[in-house]
């Protein structure tokens, strides 16, 4: 399963898809940005434009370039994404993938008939951008086997190598009338069955052990912006485990590492815990928040290694998680896989 590190044009510190760095990850494949980063910052999507999202970003060859749409931030705007720009920016940056210009995305809040129709409006951009490599989107929601029965029924988006699977991360998070665990441990293991000749892609895949469950569930590739906005909290993330907190930068709260787990850390061979150490993580600024960020994918990309060799329940110690990988497992049991 590909793990596609989510990167922030505010900041693109740390640079770890950089060989020259001190926070290089060479296990790192694949890098997102967002389009509403350039729509915000008009002067760097020129650039962007003019020189090709690698040459601007300074990604090497061989790490692939996902894009996007940065539909959330439209929607929280009240406005829509200015599909012809998105266009333009496409086909003139040339990432390596790309999603419908955007998806309205279903809040678990929102009433059936609210959620209707983002169903709706969705799959009209589905249909509209059945061509030149657009990835359709569907959605987790109270309307999943709609979206199945509408892609499967048309044959442009019936023939699309890939489709990206959103709606995820307010119900993960436990929003307000969210969907629950097992319930969205199904929805997923339905679309996979659903699509099982399609490369598969969930976006917003935040943790160790949800990178696991969709592991299991045979998902293709997953995107994770998690990694920074813990380290900016001041949190690592630990191996087979969970989130801790290991710097005090404001109001956040969370579990502090045991003493064993200082251990973990202080054994740690990500590249900011060899050259910094402890203290790296601990400290304050953009030092601190790069060596944690780096740390924090490092601990990914070694998860996404463990899961292909390793029994995953003996390895995960999550009391949140390992009941549904339990189930997870017993399904591909059942199912032979």
């Amino acid at each position: 399963m590909l793990l596609v590190a989510g990167l922030s044009l505010v900041n693109l510190k740390p640079m770890v898809w950089d060989p020259t760095s001190s926070y290089y990850l060479p296990t790192l494949q694949a890098v997102m940005v967002s389009y509403a980063d350039f729509h915000r910052m008009p002067a760097r999507r020129r650039q962007a434009i003019n020189q090709g999202l690698r040459e601007y970003l300074g990604i090497p060859e061989g790490i692939k370039i996902y894009l996007d749409n940065g539909a959330f931030y439209f929607l929280n705007r009240g406005g829509e994404t200015p599909n012809k720009e998105y266009e333009e920016f496409v086909t003139q940056a040339k990432p390596d993938w790309w999603p419908i210009p955007q998806d309205f995305i279903p809040i678990p809040k929102m009433t059936r008939e609210e959620q209707w129709k983002c169903f709706q409006q969705t799959m009209a951009v589905n249909r509209a951008y059945h061509q030149d490599g657009y990835i359709p989107v569907i959605h987790i929601s109270q309307f999943l086997d709609e979206y199945l029965v509408a892609i499967q029924a048309c044959e442009h988006l019936s023939a699309k190598p890939a489709i990206a699977l959103g709606g995820i991360v307010p119900n993960l998070l436990r929003a307000s009338k969210a969907m629950s665990h097992p319930k969205i441990l199904g929805s997923l293991k339905h679309v996979r069955k659903a699509f099982t000749d399609k490369e598969l892609h969930v976006f917003g895949i935040e943790g160790t052990s949800t990178l696991h469950l969709a592991s299991l569930l045979g998902i293709d590739s997953v995107d994770s912006s998690g990694w920074r906005n813990r380290a900016a909290r001041g949190i690592v993330q630990l191996p087979g485990s969970g989130d801790r907190i290991i710097a005090n930068l404001g109001n956040w709260r969370g579990r502090e590492p045991s003493e064993d787990e200082w251990q973990v850390l202080a054994s740690c061979c990500c590249p900011a815990c060899q050259q910094f150490g402890l203290e790296g993580l601990r400290a304050g600024g953009i030092v601190g928040f790069c060596n944690r960020a780096t740390h924090n994918l490092w601990v990914l990309l070694e998860e996404a290694i463990e899961i292909q060799i390793r029994l995953y329940e003996r390895h995960l110690d999550n009391s949140t998680y390992l009941p549904l990988i339990r189930q997870t497992l017993n399904w591909r049991i059942q199912e032979g896989l």
